[in-house]
């Protein structure tokens, strides 16, 4: 039998847990930065390093819940500028036009750059072919190069062609130039045809996914010249110091409006742990993780 004395705190010992349950049933169903669930698109020519990073990020935050949609540039962007997904991982920021589309209804367009990837230029080890200039390169595009070497690239709707396209000026490409599927598609392709040339994103190379990993191994980077008076490979101090002529900046573009956990994970992969992974990968990090060095007498 319970004394009525006790019976006021009882009641309040069990509001409390009533209280506690339901403020923690709110909490786990709304979008924070580090638990929740939310839903983001990848430029797919970015998934070896994105992967990487989302991985380390859910085994540190077990609560969130990512979704990460994988498409070309033209079909991720549609994507995120029709309200389907509001946090966009691309090789580059929006333009103006995009931009507007935010502005319009009052939302700043976020960005958080966090690597420098590059495009690279790949044939087979065995081709004796191992340099190019820039304008040898917007030659072949443009159909007025002496060789009529087949070149591909991974989709007609990827970022690779839009950057391609941006740096010959020109609209189409000639018959010995075209798209294939995807990354994969093109890195295997070069495999079994060595002196065509492929042209795909250096993370592909530097951190192929394991089931083609093996061809990656058949593989070299064609050295380009720009500006300059050498010939660069896509070293990670070369994308670094901008010395390989063919870059990207890759950025998370968040357009929530408002915390959450776009926010959260743009922070991780901008931290010193999300730029080691960078560093780890090959390509170059925005940041340059700090090293401590130990002395000992």
């Amino acid at each position: 039998m319970i004394k009525r004395g006790f019976l006021p705190f009882i009641t309040i010992f069990f509001l409390l847990i009533s209280l506690s349950c339901r403020q923690q049933t709110i909490s786990d169903s709304t979008n924070e930065i580090t638990y929740g669930k939310a839903m983001m698109v990848a430029d797919e020519s970015l998934y070896p390093i994105i992967d990487d990073e989302y991985q380390i990020f859910s085994n540190n935050y077990k609560r969130a819940q990512i979704n990460i949609v994988y498409k070309p540039l033209n079909d991720a962007l549609e994507l995120f500028l029709n309200d389907s997904i509001n946090v966009a991982i691309l090789p580059r920021k929006l333009t103006e036009k995009e931009a507007k589309y935010y502005e319009d209804k009052k939302i700043i367009v976020r960005y958080t750059k966090f690597a420098i990837d590059g495009i690279a230029i790949i044939t087979g080890k065995s081709n004796q072919d191992s340099l190019i200039t820039i304008n040898e390169l917007k030659s072949a595009l443009s159909g007025s190069y002496k060789k009529n070497t087949p070149i591909v690239f991974d989709n007609p709707k990827s970022s690779t062609i839009e950057y391609l396209m941006k740096l010959t000026g020109v609209n189409s490409f000639p018959k010995n130039v075209y798209a294939l599927k995807s990354n994969k598609e093109v890195i295997k392709y070069i495999v079994n045809n060595p002196n065509a040339i492929g042209i795909v994103s250096v993370a592909w190379m530097k951190r192929p996914t394991p089931d083609i990993a093996e061809d990656v191994k058949k593989l070299k980077f064609i050295a380009v010249k720009g500006e300059g008076n050498t010939y660069e490979k896509p070293t990670q101090s070369n994308l670094k110091v901008n010395n390989y002529p063919l870059i990207r900046d890759l950025y998370i573009i968040n357009c929530q409006g408002k915390a959450g956990l776009g926010t959260g994970f743009a922070s991780f992969v901008a931290s010193e742990l999300g730029q080691r992974i960078i560093l780890k990968s090959g390509l170059a990090p925005d940041s340059l993780p700090s090293r401590q060095i130990r002395i000992r007498n």
